[in-house]
């Protein structure tokens, strides 16, 4: 058999979002990547709907985020209606950050956003192409393809990354466990439609439907229609099997008048037309890295998309890889930092699948849980405190990577505000150039070391210290501007932070904690060849 080689820097196996946002990351890091997909094209059903706040930042620092608020719908509150009656209002939206609330955009179109962007950064993804073998070889991997037209193809590679779903070839070929079972008695039934019912459309608003046995999500979709969005049993274990085709528009009628108590529905489907059955497993994979071979999104973890979360935890589980794998590759750093990425994110989607197993305002309820939920809910969202924790939660901005070896908390000083592992909040603060963001002086290109009230000597021994080691570190003196929203100084004075790439921070500490500062750097990062 002929073949033909071709040597590469990373080889990414997969073109869902994932697999293109990681892409999109190391090749902003100068890596020669190349993308690999079985199927033609980008995908051309909506499937998942929201991109919640913390992963538009995320995309944001890949170069997609203006794109995607173009063509997506902004969404500011939820409404929850138990047994047809409203119980409450929540606001979704969230200070000191650029996407105060999440967005309705369909994820047919949030490929389309992503490959664009690669396309803009290197060659297109290597479509109808499919990876049929994987092997280690010396200093990375070897991975056959085969395409569409000519001879196999052999492609050597220092780094390759499985983005290619559940039934993921690279997983298998390490013999990684996918741990987990079925999910049991719980499917979703969705469709595209518009309606004739009691809710008039609003676009910023979500609606919650809580009925026994159903609980009902509508949200807005860009073009004016309805993503009607159901969690039910499936049928009744002895009465005849499960049925597996896409919910007819009357079954889906059926449904939402179940869970709306309004009786005089008619829904009227997109063109084109768009409705999705769908079952799931609960697992995660052992390990996320072997070698020079890692996991992400579907490969490496899935769940019932309670909360719109697979999406989003994919696109933040490619942020977080990408930076350490160009750090690593460049020799910045050494490769104990990659496996930073297995455990913090398999512990962020262990979180995740905890949260959303436990979510009965999504699952559908029994009686005594819909009488539980008919009271309490009212109290829960008039309380501006519980509501807003529920916004922290759904916006991913409360998840942390505290328990990380990359998260180092030096000695003395204020206590308040973000600690290690924390993601850093966009505040008002003045720096040496006048008033700015705080995400504005980050970049995902680089680390940030932020001073906070520190003194010249402070910054000039700082950059002195850093500038001893390869990886790239921009230094900022800050001061926190006056915040009305805030009840605290989230900022201390006198404080050192030393912020990653993704926004996270790693070191915190005093301004003149200089040793604390070298034991960072020397436990991560390479010095300088001379």
């Amino acid at each position: 058999m002929n073949t033909f080689q071709d040597v590469r820097d990373a080889v990414v196996i997969g073109a869902g979002p994932t697999g293109l946002a990681l892409a999109i990351a190391l090749r902003r890091y100068g890596l020669d990547t190349t993308v690999v997909e079985k199927a033609p094209s980008t995908k051309r059903e909506p499937r998942a709907s929201v991109i919640w706040q913390r992963a538009l930042e995320a995309l944001r620092d890949l170069g997609c985020a203006d794109a995607m608020t173009g063509r997506g719908l902004p969404l500011t509150t939820a409404e929850f209606h138990v047994r047809g009656h409203l119980a409450g209002i929540q606001d979704m939206r969230m200070p000191h950050t650029a996407f105060p609330g999440p967005l309705s955009i369909e994820q047919d179109t949030v490929e389309g956003v992503l490959h664009e962007r690669l396309r803009r950064l290197g060659p297109d993804v290597r479509w109808s192409t499919e990876a049929v073998a994987v092997r280690r070889a010396d200093h990375g991997a070897q991975i056959d393809l085969h395409g569409p037209d000519g001879p196999p193809r052999t492609v050597n590679c220092r780094w390759v990354v499985g983005c290619e779903g559940s039934r993921s070839l690279l997983r298998t070929t390490l013999g990684i466990p996918f741990e987990g079972e079925q999910r049991t008695n719980l499917q979703c039934l969705q469709l595209n439609a518009t309606a004739d019912w009691d809710h008039p459309q609003h676009p910023p608003i979500t609606r919650i439907f809580i009925n026994h046995g159903v609980t009902l999500i509508t949200n807005p979709v860009p073009g004016g229609a309805i993503r009607f969005f159901a969690f039910c049993p499936d049928t009744t274990p002895g009465t005849e099997d499960p049925p597996t085709t896409p919910p007819t528009t009357e079954d889906m009628t059926a449904v939402v008048a179940r869970a709306t108590g309004i009786d005089h529905i008619r829904l009227r489907p997109t063109e084109p037309h768009w409705a999705n059955r769908s079952r799931f497993q609960d697992r995660l994979a052992a390990t996320l890295r072997q070698g020079p071979a890692l996991l992400v999104g579907d490969s490496a973890h899935l769940w019932a998309p309670i909360g719109g979360r697979g999406l989003n935890t994919g696109l933040l589980g490619a942020h977080n890889l990408g930076w350490k794998l160009a750090a690593v590759h460049h020799g910045w750093c050494d490769e104990e930092l990659l496996d930073t990425y297995s455990t913090e994110q398999r512990r962020l989607a262990q979180e995740v699948m905890r949260h959303m197993r436990r979510n009965i305002l999504e699952l559908p309820p029994d009686r005594p849980t819909l009488t539980a939920i008919g009271l309490l809910l009212p109290h829960v969202l008039r309380s501006a405190t519980l509501s807003r924790r529920g916004s922290l939660l759904l916006s991913d901005f409360a998840r942390n990577h505290r328990t990380s070896t990359l998260s180092t908390t030096g000695t003395g000083g204020d206590r308040t505000g973000p600690r290690p592992g924390d993601r850093v909040p966009d505040l008002a603060v003045t720096s040496t150039t006048g008033p700015a963001h705080l995400h504005d002086l980050l970049s995902y290109q680089r680390w940030s070391l932020l001073l906070v009230g520190g003194t010249r000597q402070h910054a000039a021994a700082a950059q002195e210290l850093l500038d001893q080691y390869a990886v790239p570190v921009a230094l900022f003196r800050i001061r926190p501007r006056t915040d009305t929203r805030a009840r605290h100084r989230t900022l201390p004075d006198r404080t050192l932070l030393l912020v990653r790439p993704d926004g996270y921070l790693g070191l915190r500490t005093r301004t003149d904690d200089l040793p604390g500062l070298e034991a960072y750097a020397q436990r991560w990062f390479r010095r300088r060849t001379r």
